[in-house]
């Protein structure tokens, strides 16, 4: 609420946030207004979370304010689960205030323990009369958000966002004001990925206008950034491969557009060099982070885009694929399976400490270990320039002989061939090995599986050629870019 209240007073009549589905807007002023008076029907239901469970619209952002003017954390959902799986969250979170579509206010209101609105009502401000009297909290340990992590397996965990971490990490990467009144970025990440969150905050306290997108599809994507004249974008890996696909080798034709920024899974180094032919008067950024850490960690920023891509060197050409560099608010490290330091171009699992990482899961506490380290789960490595390479994670390495086998390793290779469109790579059960190399390709032109297995060996160990490929259509990714290795493992073993 501080950094609202500051975007308020230094620039309450800019617009704030569109929907670009109905071209409905709120000024800094109006949002500040709106949050005050929702912080009133919130705190005389008595709940102790604030719901969301809806695709992003001006809805989420009062949301999310509202509840901290309220002092109960804001619990976005992933509106594309089933009813039973919803209930099965809500019911770790209740009494909760749900904001929900009209069509599943029905499903959910009055019923385990939730007092839901539907969005339409919600943003009416009739249908909140009242202004609460109290102020804000002020406690930096006071809980802002609770996102459910998208876990493969098992339950999903809770992770724990006090308020010190994403102010910390808004205070480090973002100067107040210092959008030009023109500028506008469009986000189409859902609302409930940390990413979502981090657009509304960063783009609050830079005094940026968020162009609100709920629904993803290349041509939308355009056709938004055009007509509303789109200065800033952050995509997903697979949305910004969609976007050149749709492109098809042509410029794209948006003269306002100065920066993408990208995150949330490993860019391809073909898509991101076909990107920057298709935006070359465009800056580009990667962003590396985790729901855990509050996003963004590390950054490979335009600079080191550009200087990759006019590089002659092989190795400085390939950090274009790194996730590039730490905020100077961070610490990064790499470890071997002792916990041991790993040096340059060393694997190993991946762990963070600073201000804005939390590491903490409602219900269990806090997982980083008695200096503050939190280990990712992210396996990768360091080159002697300190680029960080991301592998997958760190469950994914495949023991093939008693070897540790690096599936972004091999992908890294397999996509290099001109006939490689996208690969997955994972390990599957060898009587022999304990488990064989695996891969799921996708073509983009003819090539026999025994040409694919003499790249590999040619560019690595023997140890490292897949001993089964197969021809997919399409890989499996989630709505926010992250590969499904399980779905392919499962695939694999049917």
């Amino acid at each position: 609420m501080m950094l609202l209240e500051m975007a308020r007073d230094a620039y309450g009549d800019r617009v704030a946030f569109t929907d670009a589905t109905n071209g409905a807007s709120l000024s800094y002023a109006a949002l500040f207004d709106a949050a005050r008076r929702r912080a009133a029907s919130i705190a005389e239901t008595g709940a102790s979370r604030v719901a969301a469970l809806d695709v992003t619209s001006l809805a989420s952002p009062v949301a999310l304010f509202s509840s901290a003017w309220a002092g109960v954390p804001y619990v976005p959902l992933n509106y594309r689960l089933t009813d039973p799986e919803i209930v099965s969250l809500l019911e770790r979170i209740t009494p909760a205030y749900l904001v929900t579509s009209a069509e599943r206010h029905g499903s959910f209101h009055g019923k385990h323990g939730v007092q839901a609105s539907s969005r339409e009502r919600f943003l009416d401000d009739a249908a909140h009369a009242r202004e609460i009297e109290s102020e804000w909290s002020m406690d930096p340990d006071a809980i802002a958000v609770l996102l459910f992590t998208s876990g493969t397996t098992g339950a999903a965990k809770a992770a724990v966002l006090r308020h010190k971490h994403l102010v910390s990490y808004i205070l480090g990467s973002v100067e107040f004001a210092s959008a030009d009144p023109d500028e506008a970025t469009l986000v189409s990440v859902p609302p409930y990925h940390v990413a979502g969150i981090a657009a509304m905050l960063s783009s609050v306290y830079s005094g940026r206008r968020v162009v609100q997108l709920p629904q993803f599809a290349a041509d939308a994507w355009l056709d938004a950034a055009r007509n509303e004249r789109i200065t800033s974008a952050f995509v997903v890996p697979t949305m910004l491969m969609r976007i050149v696909d749709t492109l098809n080798g042509r410029k794209a034709d948006l003269p306002h557009l100065t920066s993408i920024s990208y995150g949330g899974g490993k860019m391809p180094l073909a898509v991101i060099e076909a990107a920057m032919r298709a935006f070359p008067n465009v800056d580009f950024a990667n962003a590396y982070g985790l729901t855990e850490t509050s996003s963004t960690i590390a950054v490979l920023g335009p600079d080191d885009h550009r200087d990759a891509a006019a590089s002659d060197d092989a190795l400085a050409r390939r950090r274009l694929a790194s996730v590039g560099r730490p905020l100077p608010s961070v610490e990064i490290e790499v470890r071997g399976p002792g916990g041991e330091k790993l040096g340059p171009f060393e694997r190993g699992e991946i762990y963070v400490r600073g201000e804005q990482v939390s590491g903490e899961y409602d219900g269990k506490g806090a997982t980083t270990d008695a200096d503050g380290w939190f280990a990712t789960r992210d396996a990768g490595y360091v080159d002697a320039g300190g680029f960080l390479f991301l592998d997958g994670r760190a469950d994914d390495v495949i023991v093939r002989g008693g070897e540790n086998l690096s599936p972004g390793e091999i992908e890294d290779v397999l996509r290099e061939h001109p006939a490689v469109a996208d690969v997955a790579v994972v390990g599957v059960p060898d009587t022999e090995w304990g488990e064989a190399v695996a891969a799921a390709i996708v073509r983009k032109g003819e090539v026999t599986q025994d040409a694919l297995r003499e790249w590999v060996k040619a560019r690595l160990r023997s140890s490292r050629v897949p001993g089964f490929i197969e021809w997919w259509d399409e890989l499996p990714y989630n709505e926010t870019g992250k590969l499904l290795r399980r779905v392919v493992r499962d695939r694999f073993g049917r």
